[in-house]
């Protein structure tokens, strides 16, 4: 029980650090690491290697990936494709449905893009599909946010749920792709139908509006001429697309057979291979007189982004390592088993992670490392189980957003929303879309394990 409390106490770490103390992530999850190492009884003289090691593992297999995947979201944003896309969804549904319509744009759009990037993106876009259909700005608002939450939760390539994958030792993304999108349906959904509720809410005066903490809002930038639909979604689906043809090609059986092509798809379908072609087509977006210039442009501002995230994936992968080296793994199980909670227990671990401080990233990251040595005992040791654990921390990951959430701020500013008409549609629209992707990801456990 000694190593139970402890591991409470580096929660509490965690939570205070990143949330009442405002320190970054990846300094109280290495902290937690080293400390929780020492206080766990492995040796001064190995727990160096051993958190170095957690830390390289993890990003060895999934940091070129949140790379890749975070340089096509900035190509997609700058380039306006963005727009493209959501453009071509509204000219699908037409504007009998507006909620549904929103939500689906958000869907799409926030598979590569930051859901914080992607509503600045889309906030003219809502705007004038308000004043067309003649509703509220509040209700679309929260559609577009729930729309944008449910695929950033549960699908690659958003980081959270690669790194994730890599601390779950997951390597078929191209099944969490397609099990994640799958899950984001009724997600998405719920938070349309709640959004409902406020299509015809009265538009607050701007005095009401309480001012979001310095540096939250991202500006919106994109080309004056953004491409077309169909090569705006090709940096999105072409990687699926691949993804999902190298995941089939490995099956069992042998479906594709054991020539060329299936190892020509295998390659392809790797996520570092086929994200590194969804950037090509990326690339080509970019305006042909600044396409080289562009490009570096475009790569070095995403490094920037991408690297708090890999940070943060590294050392919740090191926190992980140190766990997995401890007896801490065993009791948590045992406990978990007496309890019989099975895939509520990640998600009430994520849901706690992500109230306190935040971040759906960190709470990602942090619950992912701290569940791996459970898998086993749950019976989720296999890729089907870690797709499903790692989309029950999604949905706890989501549960719930408010002050301390930079996308809160983003939303309520965006949609001129007072705090406490913020907290009522959009922080209860997420704690709604966190308990329906419990149960889907229960449901689904019922048919898939």
């Amino acid at each position: 029980m000694s190593a139970m409390l402890i591991l409470a106490a580096l929660l509490v770490l965690i939570v205070v650090a990143t949330g009442r103390l405002h320190q970054h992530p990846f300094l109280a999850l290495l902290l937690a690491a080293l400390l929780g190492g020492a206080a766990l009884g492995i040796p001064l003289a190995d727990l160096p290697k051993l958190v170095g090691d957690g830390f390289g593992t993890v990003l060895g297999q999934i940091g070129l990936v949140i790379v890749l995947g975070t340089v096509i979201g900035v190509i997609l944003e700058k380039t306006g494709a963005a727009v493209s896309m959501a453009n071509a969804v509204i000219r699908l549904l037409g504007q009998r449905f507006p909620t549904l319509t929103m939500s689906l744009i958000g869907y799409i759009v926030s598979i590569p893009v930051f859901c914080d990037s992607a509503f600045v993106i889309l906030n003219s876009l809502r705007q004038a599909m308000a004043q067309r259909m003649q509703v509220s700005s509040i209700g679309l608002g929260i559609a577009l946010a729930t729309g944008l939450y449910a695929t950033h939760s549960f699908v690659p390539p958003t980081p959270g749920p690669i790194a994730a994958a890599g601390n779950l030792d997951l390597a078929n993304l191209g099944l969490l792709i397609g099990l994640g999108m799958v899950a984001a349906v009724p997600v998405t959904l719920i938070g349309t139908l709640w959004a409902n509720r406020f299509l015809h809410e009265p538009e607050p005066a701007l005095s009401d509006i309480a001012p979001a903490p310095a540096a939250t809002l991202p500006q919106a930038e994109h080309s004056a001429t953004p491409p077309g639909a169909m090569a705006a979604f090709t940096p999105i689906f072409l990687p699926i697309l691949l993804i999902a043809a190298g995941s089939m090609a490995t099956l069992p059986g042998q479906p594709l057979g054991a020539g060329i092509a299936a190892t020509v798809l295998t390659f392809a379908g790797h996520p570092l291979v086929a994200l590194t072609v969804g950037l090509a087509a990326a690339a080509t977006l970019i305006p042909r007189g600044s396409r080289l210039t562009g490009l570096g442009a475009h790569v070095a501002e995403g490094l920037t982004t991408s690297a708090p995230i890999l940070l943060i994936t590294g050392a919740g992968g090191a926190f992980g390592a140190v766990l997995r080296a401890t007896e801490i793994g065993t009791q948590i199980s045992e406990l978990l088993v007496s309890l019989n909670l099975g895939l509520v227990a990640p998600f009430l671990i994520a849901a706690g992670f992500k109230t306190a401080q935040g971040s759906t990233t960190v709470a990602l990251v942090a619950t992912s490392a701290l569940m791996a040595p459970m898998l086993g005992v749950l019976g989720l040791d296999s890729d089907v189980g870690r797709v499903l654990m790692v989309l029950a921390i999604g949905a706890g990951a989501m549960t719930v957003s408010h002050v301390n959430d930079s996308f809160f701020w983003v939303v309520s500013q965006l949609s001129r929303m007072p705090v406490a008409l913020a907290y009522r549609s959009f922080t209860i629209a997420t704690l709604l879309q966190g308990l329906t992707g419990l149960a889907t990801v229960h449901a689904m456990a019922w048919v898939l394990l």
